[in-house]
């Protein structure tokens, strides 16, 4: 990346709008600014905005507010010109035009805010969670984003391998005595806290499958036999006639999706077609489409069928009780129990340990995992310290390299600074 381009692009998503921002970023964003304002736009203005008509050359574009950043005060660490133009699509494209042609370049997709990680703007799981901001579809899914932007993720790392470091060099330093010159109750204690940090990894990997699940969505499949008031389930959840409801069989034959807040939770709601023996080709095709949705899910309500680990549920319970959870489409009854089980499943599965976390932030369930190893390694090594010195150094190297932190020194560092003066 050419990090001593100037860039530019329209920031705000393009359609008819109110207003529509023009962002330019780099050494050469106060002269874009004078040239398109006629006015001297330097440091002196930053922090505060101004009103300007626009021109390129003699041609006035637009007028609108200038709001003016210095570096490194700025989102992306640099000197940065933002246009707030009318909305809708030509005022921000002819800006964004005269921008080009005072010799700012096109910026490519993400560079401002690749720009603020390079600069130190942003740490790697901010950055990340600036896309997961924008792209958030529950509350609860934009809380998590908001906290992993203002730094919750690496304050939570930087603890984790502050930790780490503090057993590995204790450990470390324990290896010049005998087990007969340790103080007394030192063996429970480091035990204890290799436990402690233990747990705390695990709720950091509960967190980071958590927020998976927020970020992508969790796939809640209703599947089924033909009329077991799938679709009618589907419509009372979203509270809207999305599907057809027909007391003719194999009316669904293919899968209806549709995105439901629940209890926080973004969920891709599918209704699929029945499973049975299909009358044509067409229907059986659908059925294919369910058998694979059913296999993909992150979890099934199963409506009047036995499947593995699903979420057995009867949804005509105003007509007959059955087996499972009793909901009626008809009259609401059982629709807020519904969410509630269909919450705490993804709950669960988010603090099952086997769930993988292969996704933008795999390299931190990754190094979460190796340092959970390690440190397990550890634990089954005590009394033994040097098999658990090895554990723990293992452990704090992966918790380092979650954090960004040069591992040897600072274990040196710890490590030298419990010893006594001239040693």
């Amino acid at each position: 990346m050419d990090e001593s381009a100037t860039i530019a692009a329209v920031a705000t998503a393009p359609g008819r709008g109110g207003v529509a921002v023009v962002r330019v970023s780099g050494p050469e964003a106060f002269a874009v600014a004078t040239a398109l304002t006629g006015r001297r736009v330097d440091a002196s203005r930053a922090g505060r905005f101004f009103h300007a008509v626009l021109r390129q050359g003699g041609k006035v574009l637009d007028d609108g507010l200038v709001l003016v950043f210095a570096a490194p005060a700025s989102y992306t660490g640099e000197d940065v010109v933002e246009f707030q133009t009318h909305g809708g699509v030509v005022a921000p494209r002819r800006v964004l035009a005269a921008c080009l042609a005072c010799g700012a370049r096109l910026a490519r997709r993400g560079e401002f805010t690749q720009r603020a990680f390079l600069n130190g703007r942003l740490d790697i799981s901010a950055a990340e969670a600036v896309i997961d901001l924008v792209d958030a579809k529950t509350d609860r899914a934009a809380d998590d984003a908001v906290a992993r932007l203002g730094g919750a993720a690496a304050r939570a790392d930087a603890g984790l391998y502050a930790a780490a470091l503090d057993i590995s060099s204790r450990l470390e330093h324990a290896l010049d005595f005998s087990e007969d010159e340790l103080p007394p109750g030192y063996v429970e204690e480091v035990t204890a806290d290799i436990a402690s940090l233990g747990a705390r990894i695990a709720s950091e990997q509960t967190r980071l499958r958590e927020g998976k699940i927020l970020r992508e969505g969790a796939l809640v499949v209703l599947a089924g036999p033909p009329n077991a008031g799938k679709s009618s389930l589907l419509n009372a959840l979203l509270g809207e006639k999305r599907a057809i409801v027909s007391e003719v069989a194999g009316t669904t034959r293919d899968a209806i999706e549709e995105w439901l807040d629940v209890a926080g939770w973004p969920v891709r709601l599918v209704d699929t077609a029945g499973l049975r023996h299909a009358a044509d080709a067409v229907e059986a095709e659908g059925v294919d489409r369910a058998e694979e949705l059913i296999a993909r899910a992150d979890l099934v309500v199963a409506l009047d069928l036995d499947v593995p680990g699903a979420l057995r549920v009867h949804s005509k319970c105003d007509l007959v009780r059955g087996e499972g959870l009793n909901v009626s489409a008809v009259t609401g009854e059982g629709l807020d129990a519904l969410k509630e089980a269909i919450a705490s499943r993804l709950a669960a599965r988010a603090e099952a340990v086997d769930e993988p976390s292969a996704d933008a932030s795999a390299r931190r369930g990754e190094l979460l995992g190796a340092a959970q190893v390690a440190l397990a390694r550890a634990a089954g090594g005590v009394p033994d310290l040097v098999l658990a010195a090895n554990g723990a150094r293992a452990a704090a190297e992966s918790l380092g390299r979650l954090a960004g932190k040069v591992y040897a020194d600072d274990l040196l560092d710890t490590l030298f600074s419990r010893f006594c003066v001239g040693k």
